[in-house]
């Protein structure tokens, strides 16, 4: 990292305050690095896919999804308590008169482990700024054009909260598997900035 370079100062506050961690053993060398490599690996929008696919066949999970997130995606082998604290995750349903999408307006607060790492557009000051201002222009420039009665609810993401949108499921899909639903749903879809 260069010197001029603006985060400087903050990141040779992190790396003293890591190495004052490890040297009075509350962290082992590395540890930092290597618990957000892990998490960074092992997340996936696969893993949002497959809990929206099961909440569509099974009322029962969605309901339990809607009512409490983190138990829920426990049931299918998934958990938020990939960093040093477990963060709260609320799933919010898209339905024929209301639409969700999330940002996070300070930073960029993501649910990595359900969706893997964030889009760049995601991080970008851009959206984070005009998703709040005026989510329709927003959602229009990704495409997704909703009739003026559709409610638009932002959802803003923080270090200790995070979201995932649980989109509606698309028409004439009532043969399908929950591997071939599983495989219509996006990572936008997730965040909302799609419709499935």
């Amino acid at each position: 990292m260069s010197a001029t370079h603006d985060d400087a100062p903050v990141a040779a506050r992190v790396r003293h305050v890591e190495a004052l961690l490890e040297q009075r053993g509350w962290l082992a060398p590395g540890e930092i690095d290597e618990r957000i490599d892990a998490f960074a690996a092992g997340g996936s929008p696969a893993h949002g896919a497959a809990i929206t696919a099961r909440a569509w066949v099974d009322p029962g999970f969605r309901a339990r999804l809607l009512a409490d997130a983190n138990t829920a995606i426990g049931e299918l082998g998934y958990s938020m308590a990939g960093g040093l604290q477990e963060q709260q995750l609320t799933v919010v349903a898209n339905s024929e008169d209301e639409h969700h999408v999330v940002v996070c307006t300070l930073c960029s607060c993501y649910p990595i482990a359900l969706l893997g790492p964030s889009p760049g557009w995601y991080r970008s000051e851009a959206y984070r700024s005009r998703v709040v201002r005026e989510p329709r222009a927003v959602l229009r420039d990704f495409g997704v054009e909703l009739p003026a009665t559709t409610r638009i609810t932002v959802w803003d993401a923080s270090a200790e909260s995070r979201y995932m949108v649980l989109p509606r499921r698309p028409d004439a899909t009532e043969g399908l598997d929950e591997t071939a639903l599983a495989g219509l749903v996006t990572r936008k879809g997730l965040i909302g900035t799609a419709v499935v």
